[in-house]
Parts: structure tokens; sequence; C-alpha cells
């Protein structure tokens, strides 16, 4: 039994597909992790949709922003944008019961026995693991909840408020747990975040570091796997902080990883969505 987790598909299936060929990924046995965004952008969202559903008890599965984006226009179909792909999905017949299941996923797992938590976007500086766990089942509960779903959803946008605070309640305190989770990538070491800077490490706003990077984090015991930040290419120098979003569907790479072993694969994506031949896999340094 082996346990794989894979960066941000964005409905590029035929990469996902290779990958797990290239490692022999069986589903009655191995088990996949998705770090979120599993649709949107890419070629192929339906498809991605459905063959995850197919292996449905094989995966661990985070929600990403993408992800939160499609529920919330499956619930209000003006919520789509043009750059979206996610409208073959809202229509195909079987809407009702991938969305169903999406809705179900956390937004933030830990596998104690190997000290490992898995997230979209991360987990702030000023928040214990416990902490983040204990938010994340507040939005989680009322992703499941059929009476709140809609009023989340029509209020989970927006950039504020941009600091946690244990006073917030209603639909701005699920904005901000979501924010943390799904959105974050700089912020101050009190966690008060910048949402405009999307790009690499050297982007970082004055004053503000990635949430990984502030050296008083207090998720620091814990290793991380996380998504989200295409920019930085897998590239990141700090300790028990694994980035799998290497670009794919922006003609990058997929990326998977080998969590108990360390070894890397990477399929390339050409910018057409067709399939480049597959890199070698290498074993980097995830300094655990």
């Amino acid at each position: 039994m082996a346990t794989y987790a894979v960066g941000d598909l964005q409905g590029c299936l035929q990469p996902l597909k290779c990958l797990l060929e290239r490692v022999s990924f069986n589903p009655a046995v191995d088990r996949l992790w998705l770090v979120g965004d599993l649709v949107n952008r890419g070629p192929e969202s339906l498809e991605t949709l459905r063959f995850l559903y197919s292996i449905r008890q094989s995966l661990v599965c985070v929600l990403g922003n993408h992800d939160l984006h499609l529920l919330a226009a499956w619930h209000n179909v003006e919520r789509l944008k043009k750059s979206d792909t996610l409208r073959e999905i809202i229509e195909a017949p079987d809407a009702d019961q991938l969305l169903d299941w999406l809705r179900q996923q956390k937004l933030l797992h830990y596998d104690e026995p190997r000290g490992i938590a898995l997230v979209h976007a991360g987990i702030p500086p000023q928040w214990t693991l416990g902490k983040a766990l204990a938010l994340a089942a507040e939005v989680e509960e009322v992703l499941r909840d059929d009476g709140r779903l809609k009023l989340y959803l029509d209020g989970m946008y927006g950039n504020e408020p941009n600091k946690w605070s244990k006073n917030l309640g209603g639909v701005e305190r699920l904005r901000v747990i979501t924010n943390y989770l799904t959105r974050m990538r700089f912020c101050t070491a009190e966690g008060k975040l910048d949402l405009k800077s999307k790009e690499g490490l050297e982007t970082a706003p004055r004053g503000y570091k990635p949430w990984f990077a502030h050296k008083d984090r207090r998720s620091r015991h814990v290793k991380i796997i996380f998504g989200h930040w295409a920019a930085l290419q897998g590239r990141v120098d700090e300790p028990g902080i694994i980035a799998l979003d290497t670009g794919c569907v922006w003609g990058g790479a997929m990326t998977l990883y080998n969590v108990d072993s360390g070894e890397y694969h990477h399929c390339d994506c050409a910018d057409d969505g067709n399939l480049r031949a597959p890199t070698q896999p290498t074993t980097l340094n995830d300094h655990t």
C-alpha cells in the first residue's frame, strides 16, 4: 500500500492519469491525497470530477478556492466567470451526485500517525494545528448543512475581514477561515492577510512574509502539504513544508509526491492541455 499526494489538478485529467500509471496506482490498496482545486481552467473539469468520484474510496481530499467557487456557481450560475470551465459540470446529468460528494470533503486533513497536515493554501502562523482543525470543521459543517449552505456560499467572497479574531461571528467568521485555508499566500506574523499578491516569494508586500516563513509559526511541528501557489514552482526552503502546485494548468507540470518515501514524479503539460513526455522521478530535499 502506497500513499501519494498530488498538486492542483484544475481539470487536467490526462497528466493525473499519466502519473498514476507511472507509479502503478491501485485504488484497491493505494491512497491518493488531493490538495484541492480539482477543477477549473483546465480542459477536462467534468471528466476529472467523474474520475475522482469513481475512485472516491481511495481518496483524501481537501477543498480549494476553485472547488468552493464551483459549489457557489452550482447554487447561483451567475457566479460563473468567462474564464471558468465549470458550466459543463453544473449542466451535467450527474451534477447533483458529484457536487453533493464534493461538499462532503474537508478543508484541512490531519494524518496523526504520520504527523502530516493536508491543506490547499496553508495554516496561518498564529494558529496551532488544533485550532486550525477546529475552525476548519466549522466551515465543513456548514458545507454539509442544506439549510446554511447557500448563505455561506453567497457570503464567502471577499477579502475582509483580513485577520482572525475570536469575536467574529456569522458569515464573516466563516469567510476569514476559508480565506486562510484556501486563498492565503502572504500574511503578517499576526495573521493579517494580503490576498492581492500572487507571484513569487520576492513579491511579498512590506511587512508580510509567506505564511510558512514566520519563525514563530505555531504549527512548525507538523509537516504540511499544500498547493495553491503555482508561482513557487514547488520550491520552498522551509523544513516540513511540501509545495505541490507546479502550474500544470499554466503549461507547467503536475507533481505527485510519495508521502512516505519522499519521491517526486512530474508530468509536464503542454499549453493546449496535451501531455508531454513525463520527466524521471526525483527525490527533492523535503526537509523532513
